[in-house]
């Protein structure tokens, strides 16, 4: 008898602590897309989240503790069996009638990953919402494409395009950013799809100031492994000017050129070049990747070795 099929699509569902929006929202997930995989991680819960999974007959891998969302969001990735990958909060705020439209959009449209961008009522308040603002704005500069939400949690992709990432992201509360920032930045195509979301059930893990400051460093991290010069060579022009007004100011007042200018100078053209060779370093980097789905980026690895 041959092995049962494979699934086209899963739904990777990190949790921790959210079994009373997820009772609520399982079956009403189960009913919306009835063909998918269900895979919810249970990241440590100290509730009864595990026993709800089992309730409604949907699949659950437990942590032994809480290891982070991202490390949840990896660790479904891998264990996923579909080809395209659905990843949404358990908190509530996601609703299911937006993933089957996400879900139809994505099939409709050739995009590597689709992304559910909130509208300003659809942010958690006015200080997160400005952040999420800024970051934006950021990431679109750092990116070179425009980013509509970079820190939304609900997006479909191609397993095989998500999984090449899996190393860079880290285990806390930003694989949204470091998904999006690479894969922008390593030429897969991005959509956005407007959504509405409802507030969350329950209390936010997240620390805004912490968590802030860290969606900060992901971006520039992830641009400067992407795109080195998009931060190298800024740097590099303000401290070429800061130079120049120095020794414009020292020349005019004092009819000389200062160690300090030549200092400014001398680290200006050293950033640059530090950012070229970067540059050169990282497209070597890309011009011997393989990538696995070159022929037919529709199918995952473990369809063809089935047929095969």
């Amino acid at each position: 008898m041959s092995e049962r099929k494979p699934p086209e699509v899963s739904i990777v569902i990190p949790a921790f602590n959210e079994a009373e929006s997820l009772d609520d929202l399982l079956p009403r997930l189960r009913t919306c897309v009835p063909d998918a995989e269900i895979l919810v991680v249970d990241d440590g819960s100290t509730d009864n989240t595990f026993e709800v999974c089992e309730r409604h007959g949907i699949r659950c891998h437990r942590h032994p503790y809480n290891m982070g969302n991202g490390a949840s969001v990896k660790d479904g990735a891998r264990r996923a069996r579909g080809c395209i990958l659905v990843f949404m909060d358990a908190d509530g705020q996601h609703l299911p009638e937006q993933v089957a439209r996400l879900l139809e959009r994505f099939r409709a449209t050739d995009v590597d990953m689709l992304v559910g961008a909130r509208s300003w009522s659809g942010q958690a308040g006015l200080l997160r919402g400005m952040g999420n603002r800024i970051f934006n704005w950021m990431a679109s500069w750092m990116s070179g494409h425009s980013v509509k939400d970079l820190t939304s949690g609900l997006r479909v992709v191609k397993a095989s395009r998500f999984r090449e990432f899996l190393h860079l992201m880290p285990n806390g509360f930003s694989y949204p950013t470091t998904s999006t920032m690479a894969f922008f930045r390593s030429g897969y195509t991005v959509g956005y799809e407007p959504v509405d979301v409802r507030p969350r059930r329950g209390t936010s893990h997240l620390n805004i100031w912490r968590e802030g400051l860290r969606f900060m460093l992901i971006i520039f991290k992830t641009g400067t492994i992407y795109s080195p010069l998009k931060l190298f060579a800024p740097v590099s022009l303000f401290l070429f000017l800061v130079a120049s007004g120095l020794y414009a100011y020292t020349y005019a007042t004092q009819g000389r050129f200062t160690n300090m200018a030549a200092l400014l100078y001398m680290t200006s053209l050293l950033t640059f070049m530090i950012g070229l060779v970067s540059e050169q370093i990282t497209n070597l980097m890309f011009s011997h990747r393989e990538y696995s789905e070159t022929k037919d980026p529709g199918k995952c690895r473990d369809q063809r070795e089935n047929e095969n």
